[in-house]
């Protein structure tokens, strides 16, 4: 079961190359992905050497699945590869200028430069309605603060970036727009009640399931009204009975990373991974503690001997996890560089990007 419980994580690697451990610690684990920060990146030659390393790790792992290659690239400040990569502004010009053609051909865009290295899921984009101006975690990375502007906009970005090749995850659900404490420091704990989220944080996911997206990120913060014990992250509430069964999403749910101080502060380390998989995660999230990936593959495998986990729920989120990859990473490996670095800052994705920042997109980018 170890390997089955290694695919279902996506880690933090620590420099810009990957080293022996690192290397060793996916092959012998089976581990699921990467996800790429600042501290993995360096330019876009570097960047392209790093994917296809990591990509042929896939040869040496038990069941040959190609690694998801992870990163935070919404546009705006959640940007995490800079220049020469192409400048995005953030999701709200796209509110402004109200134009599902012009978010369709930014997300395509995005994905080209994204895939043309070996990224294969950005976690983007951000379905956050933004419903209080003072929230400055979202701020901007909302595209509206009218649901039904952000579910066609979202639905639109979603549809590009599955053109391009890449996988989308929409975030956060079941909606992140409201709060005011940042996750990353502490836990939010929101009034909202379920008729509240259904008639608006609901409404984009509704509209990005439909556009097939392949991921959706939990968010950290508590919704006394609807579970008054856990977090959306661990609550079964809102994965089992409202994703899945109410909202009937099938495709992949996966943590936000498992040691936000959302989680870290107000729950045992050792405990966070398994009632994560209890709740009904199939992916798990670990950024930057690189220690935590094997503790948690640890604490799973106990649970699976004390029978608080059942081999079923493993084999059921690693089966989502194995179709997801077979259908939507059809080629794992980077483009040949010589093809890729015409892709990457390419004078077209410029030349888009610049249009939606001043709001003046040039005609010839829009046709097709």
């Amino acid at each position: 079961m170890r390997d089955k419980i290694g695919q279902l994580m996506i880690i933090g690697l620590r420099d810009k190359t990957l080293s022996q451990d690192e290397s060793e610690f996916i092959v012998r684990n089976n581990i699921g992905g990467v996800i790429l920060f600042p501290r993995n990146i360096e330019s876009p030659e570097q960047l392209h050497k790093l994917c296809s390393s990591i990509q042929q790790l896939r040869h040496k792992t038990r069941d040959k699945l190609p690694l998801f290659i992870s990163i935070d690239m919404e546009g705006g400040r959640v940007a995490r590869l800079k220049e020469p990569f192409t400048k995005w502004p953030p999701l709200n010009r796209l509110g402004q200028i109200d134009s599902t053609s012009v978010s369709f051909k930014m997300a395509l865009a995005m994905g080209e430069e994204l895939s043309a290295v070996g990224i294969n899921l950005d976690f983007a984009p951000c379905v956050d309605v933004l419903t209080n101006p003072a929230n400055k975690v979202i701020g901007d990375r909302s595209i509206s603060s009218d649901p039904e502007m952000v579910a066609k906009h979202s639905s639109a970005l979603v549809r590009g970036y599955i053109k391009s090749g890449v996988m989308a995850c929409a975030k956060h659900f079941p909606g992140h727009g409201n709060t005011l404490i940042d996750s990353h420091e502490d836990l939010p704990v929101e009034d909202s009640d379920m008729e509240h989220l259904k008639n608006i944080e609901l409404v984009p996911f509704k509209k990005v399931f439909r556009a097939r997206i392949d991921m959706v990120m939990m968010a950290h913060i508590r919704f006394p009204k609807i579970d008054p014990q856990w977090p959306a992250t661990l609550s079964e509430i809102m994965i089992k009975d409202l994703l899945r069964k109410e909202l009937r999403y099938r495709n992949l749910v996966i943590t936000d990373d498992l040691d936000m101080g959302a989680l870290a502060k107000n729950y045992d380390r050792a405990e966070i991974p398994v009632r994560a998989i209890e709740a009904g995660n199939d992916v798990l999230l670990y950024c930057n503690e690189f220690d935590r990936p094997e503790i948690a593959l640890n604490s799973i495998e106990s649970a699976l001997k004390t029978g608080r986990l059942t081999a079923k729920q493993i084999d059921e989120a690693y089966n989502r996890v194995a179709a997801v990859k077979k259908e939507a990473i059809l080629k794992p490996d980077p483009l040949p560089w010589t093809q890729a670095v015409k892709q990457v800052g390419s004078e077209e994705h410029h030349r888009l990007a610049e249009g939606i920042s001043s709001g003046q997109i040039p005609d010839d980018l829009l046709a097709g």
